[in-house]
């Protein structure tokens, strides 16, 4: 088979990549090594910055997410005891939309009108224009390596990356319960324990987390243990916090993560394949599509004239935002979890730093902004 743009991973950016390819005229084919069902059900993040939902707005895959998408116009900072609301659409004009992310896959697959091949087994990049598959190979013009951080885009072009990591030392032990959610809007909060946060899925099912050591396992953690954790470490005058039935838990290392170039040849990598952010800041998916929105307008010039300048500066344009998302990714996990080793010292430095925010009209705009989606190049 033979195309003008291959894209592997049919996650959220090599499927917005379709579609705004699509949208183009420009031909390509997704390539995903898991089935449809598979990919429909991976639960993942679901904050979805302004930018973005303006994006799938246009694209015309927005109908179900304007509908039963959470819009959030304000998010909540918690520490001694007292909680502090940060109003995002007051300081910026914008706002966030809670929406699961495999929601978001779900309508970007039902309205897809490209070709995506799923349960294409093994994939194998024969060169930075050919894939491998089950069903044989595709050649392309371009390889748009959408496929996570345990694909086989980077892996090929690995020798000639710099890499550029940071493992945190805590982890988040994250559970989906059904019930409805015990307020209205996000709430970030760090305790003598450590951090939490309480967010949502519906109006029906919340989304609660934990800081827990990495090493931790889950059998060391009986629902009963983490609804414990989750009530002294959310505990605020006002608040109560509604139990229910845990449907499932996991725990995730926190990590940051990046190469670059984020280009080598005619294969270009995007979203998790490129760079890993911690979840503090609910930025992974937001920052995956703004890298194939890059991309798809580089191409986009290519093929209606033959000009290159949008490609070559690929990864520096994107890089660019990768850096600053970074920073606010860590800032805020920085500020917001407990290091194992943190002294008084450190403790009071983190006080003094949320005191600042929630004080500050500039401190709280500067969290602002970056949470909703920075505008324009940062």
């Amino acid at each position: 088979m033979r195309t003008q743009v291959v894209i592997i991973g049919a996650g959220p950016a090599g499927l917005v990549l379709g579609h705004l390819l699509h949208r183009a005229g420009i031909e390509c084919v997704v390539l995903e090594r898991h089935s449809r069902a598979h990919v429909e059900q991976r639960i993942r993040a679901g904050v979805l910055e302004h930018g973005t939902v303006e994006l799938l707005t246009d694209l015309g895959v927005a109908d179900r997410l304007h509908r039963e998408g959470l819009v959030h116009t304000g998010v909540e900072l918690l520490f001694d005891g007292v909680a502090h609301r940060i109003p995002l659409r007051e300081l910026t004009g914008r706002a966030i939309t809670v929406y699961g992310q495999h929601e978001v896959v779900k309508d970007l697959i039902a309205r897809a009108g490209f070709p995506i091949r799923f349960e294409q087994g093994a994939l194998r990049l024969r060169s930075d224009r050919a894939v491998e598959t089950a069903e044989g190979v595709v050649e392309g013009d371009f390889v748009a390596g959408c496929d996570g951080f345990h694909g086989v885009s980077r892996p090929f072009v690995a020798g000639s990356l710099r890499v550029y990591e940071r493992d945190y030392p805590f982890a988040w032990l994250g559970v989906l319960a059904a019930t409805p959610p015990s307020a209205e809007e996000l709430i970030y909060a760090l305790s003598d324990e450590g951090f939490a946060l309480h967010s949502m899925r519906s109006p029906t099912i919340t989304r609660l987390y934990l800081q827990v050591a990495p090493d931790e396992k889950l059998d060391d953690w009986p629902d009963e243990r983490i609804w414990a954790a989750l009530q002294r470490r959310l505990a605020h005058d006002g608040f109560t916090l509604t139990e229910g039935p845990i449907l499932e838990k996991g725990i995730t290392a926190m990590r940051s993560f990046v190469v670059a170039p984020m280009r080598r040849g005619r294969l270009f990598l995007a979203g998790d394949a490129a760079h890993i952010v911690p979840p503090t800041g609910a930025k992974g998916l937001n920052l995956a599509v703004h890298d194939v929105k890059v991309l798809a307008d580089g191409l986009r010039r290519f093929y209606a004239g033959g000009d290159e300048a949008g490609l070559d500066a690929y990864s520096d344009t994107c890089l660019r935002r990768v850096w600053r998302v970074q920073h606010f990714s860590w800032w805020m996990t920085s500020m917001l979890h407990l290091a194992p080793d943190a002294d008084p010292f450190t403790r009071e430095l983190q006080r003094s730093q949320l005191r600042y925010v929630v004080g500050s009209a500039a401190a709280a705009t500067t969290l602002a902004e970056n949470y909703v989606g920075l505008t324009g190049s940062p």
